[in-house]
């Protein structure tokens, strides 16, 4: 089969990576790619929101399944222009990405079916949103309603802070015109569960967990994540099973009734209560740098659970027991401004897996491209073998411009 896989990020090296395990797979295109992901599959220089450029080149070059990566793709409807030209895609369409692409229709949606999460409510005038968040205890949950790459939430500690933060999203517009939500706070170990969705089935991934502050001890400023590891030692089955019957199946049936029934990766967000499991977020695909570590751990060929949930039929899926630690080495200056184009050294003397985030090719050199650059992957017989693992590759790793978290893994190597 010949593949196309959409986007450019650790994500979709990760996905090429576990393509290139299948014996199923002749060919692997990468829209646009990277520099990485250019050594397992051929790189097209198309953009991840260009849906007609992409509908034409998979038609024209007889790609059986096209494996959807960012959510801006999926915001842009590339599943809708596939579907009506009779192309195989994996994704959810442009109405069920909402779920992502809409804080605020995840929100309604949970409250109408009964999904547990925090109270909120939404607003798009300044200075009603500041009146309800000085009503409020702090600390304050604010979330852009729409796409920010994963820096649209501030959990606001002062008023200082709400008022800034809520300036950016309603008056500057920073993230582009939109509203805001104001959620209840909670408190308790966040997780992520990504589970395989089509329609009403539902088949999870195993559990992992993101770090979203940008330096050690979780301080510094949210980012789009800054290293993951699975699996989680302080989630119990029991946890699990209340987060997919409670949360995941509910949702995926909401969707159903709503209309717009979910097909892709459904990324939950979640946390551990002391009143349960609650929902922080969904989104609408993998989760990045989740991924990064969840598809090292699959045993089953992706390849045909991704043509299952896309023909929507039954799949079985295996995973193995090794615990996988990965570490996003980023640009100084991230998530804020920062510096391209430093020569990255060193990746031939890596000993465990490296996933290319935001770097591109110059010459024979490897130059950085992005804010988060790359994602070393340690694996071990326990996570904190793991995390030793990665740590020495990335010490390994040579640049001038890069600083990474060396604590990733902490919830769970402390509560062992």
């Amino acid at each position: 089969m010949k593949i196309l896989v959409i986007g450019s990020g650790g994500r979709e090296h990760a996905i090429v990576d576990a393509l290139t395990r299948s014996p199923q797979v002749e060919k692997i295109w990468c829209a646009p790619g990277n520099a990485g992901i250019a050594r397992q599959a051929e790189c097209v220089a198309i953009r991840e929101t260009e849906v007609g450029r992409l509908r034409d080149f998979a038609a024209e070059n007889g790609v059986g399944l096209t494996v959807v990566g960012p959510e801006a793709s999926l915001a842009a409807g590339v599943v809708d222009c596939f579907r009506a030209a009779g192309l195989r895609i994996f994704g959810p369409t442009k109405a069920a990405a909402r779920i992502e692409s809409s804080k605020e229709f995840a929100k309604d949606l949970m409250a109408r079916h009964g999904i547990p999460t925090a109270g909120y409510r939404t607003f798009s005038d300044y200075g009603e949103a500041m009146a309800y968040v000085s009503s409020r205890p702090l600390p304050a949950v604010l979330k852009y309603d729409g796409l920010a790459a994963g820096k649209g939430v501030v959990i606001a500690q002062t008023m200082e802070e709400a008022g800034a933060a809520l300036r950016d999203m309603l008056l500057d517009d920073k993230f582009g015109k939109g509203r805001v939500v104001v959620e209840d706070y909670l408190e308790g170990p966040e997780f992520s569960l990504l589970c395989f969705v089509s329609g009403r089935r539902v088949w999870p991934m195993v559990l992992s967990q993101d770090h979203k502050r940008a330096y050690d001890g979780d301080r510094g400023p949210n980012t789009g994540g800054m290293g993951a590891y699975s699996p989680l030692p302080f989630i119990t089955e029991e946890d699990e099973r209340e987060a997919v019957e409670r949360i995941m199946r509910p949702v995926a049936e909401a969707m159903v009734a709503e209309g717009a029934p979910f097909e892709g990766v459904l990324y939950g967000g979640l946390m551990k209560t002391a009143g349960g499991i609650k929902v922080i977020e969904f989104n609408a695909r993998f989760g990045d740098p989740e991924t990064e570590v969840v598809l090292p751990r699959l045993k089953s060929d992706i390849v045909d659970i991704f043509c299952a949930v896309a023909d929507g039929r039954d799949a079985r899926i295996e995973w193995d027991d090794v615990p996988a630690l990965g570490i996003v080495l980023a640009s100084k200056g991230y998530p804020g401004s920062y510096e391209k184009g430093y020569e990255i050294r060193g990746l031939d003397r890596v000993e465990g897996t490296v996933y290319h985030m935001g770097t591109k090719a110059d010459g024979d050199r490897i130059v950085t491209a992005g804010g988060r650059v790359l994602f070393v992957v340690g694996r071990g017989a326990t996570l904190a073998e793991a995390r030793a693992a990665a740590l020495r590759d990335v010490e390994r790793i040579e640049c001038d411009n890069l600083f990474h978290r060396t604590d990733i893994g902490h919830w769970a190597l402390e509560n062992e």
